[in-house]
């Protein structure tokens, strides 16, 4: 298997390590772990990495300056991996050329995921991984649903279905949620997407107001949240999907 050079520019210590930990024997080579956005950008005019792991508050340059940088450099794609979970700032970093925006509350190995995805895949931003939903899709995802305490007869339950099943088929579209996913389902159950935004966070309220913490970690095959911590709609649909997909591999 080909070596591909990665960089991780990364605010935390313990993020940073634990990133750099799981790719030493995954075919990446490490060319770097530094929590200074300007010297990122030096490690990427030097070695042109395939793959760029970036936070956004850094020291020196902001990982907007990096994510700058990484769109004027041939060969090499970043994921924003960052605590801001503003959707204002997922769009500007998409816009800026991120492949993926993932929160730190995302569990690693869904990160380490999208990072192989990105690292192999030939594509355009914007364009979608050849990966199908099975035909059993949707008693598949009801079975989730029931088992995190999502009922089925809120509104929310049929938009986080439609959501998993638009995932599964285009991952990229988690990362333009409020421009793409939102305004699709709304247009198929003839609704507004900010009326899908808000029956989805109510249905994944509902389901986290049940205490149902254990058997949504149980679900996820990793102890994914603790306490009230709830995912946004992105993550929550993410992890199904990736779920999903990786059951039906």
């Amino acid at each position: 298997m080909e070596t591909k050079k990665i960089l991780f520019i990364q605010e935390g210590e313990p993020i940073r390590e634990n990133l750099t930990e799981k790719y030493k024997d995954s075919g990446f080579e490490v060319i770097g772990v530094t929590d200074d956005g300007r010297k990122g950008i030096e490690l990427i005019t030097e070695y042109k990495p395939e793959v760029v792991v970036t936070g956004l508050v850094l020291a020196g340059a902001d990982g907007f300056e990096v994510l700058k940088h990484v769109a004027k450099t041939k060969g090499t794609k970043a994921i924003v991996v960052s605590a801001i979970k503003n959707e204002n700032v997922i769009k500007r970093a998409m816009d800026y050329g991120a492949r993926y925006y993932m929160t730190t509350s995302i569990p690693q190995e869904i990160i380490k995921e999208r990072i192989l995805n990105i690292a192999e895949q030939e594509t355009e931003p914007g364009e979608s991984f050849d990966r199908k939903p099975s035909k059993n899709v949707e008693e598949k995802i009801s079975k989730i649903f029931i088992s995190v305490g999502i009922p089925p007869n809120i509104k929310g339950y049929s938009y986080l279905r439609e959501g998993v099943k638009m995932a599964m088929d285009n991952p990229k579209i988690i990362n333009s949620i409020t421009k793409q996913l939102y305004p699709k389902i709304g247009e198929k159950f003839e609704t507004s997407a900010s009326k899908v935004e808000r029956a989805m966070r109510h249905a994944i309220e509902v389901a986290w107001n049940r205490n149902r913490i254990e058997s949504i970690n149980s679900v996820f095959g990793v102890r994914a949240y603790v306490g009230s911590e709830k995912p946004t709609n992105g993550e929550f649909i993410a992890l199904i999907a990736d779920k999903m997909l990786f059951d039906d591999a």
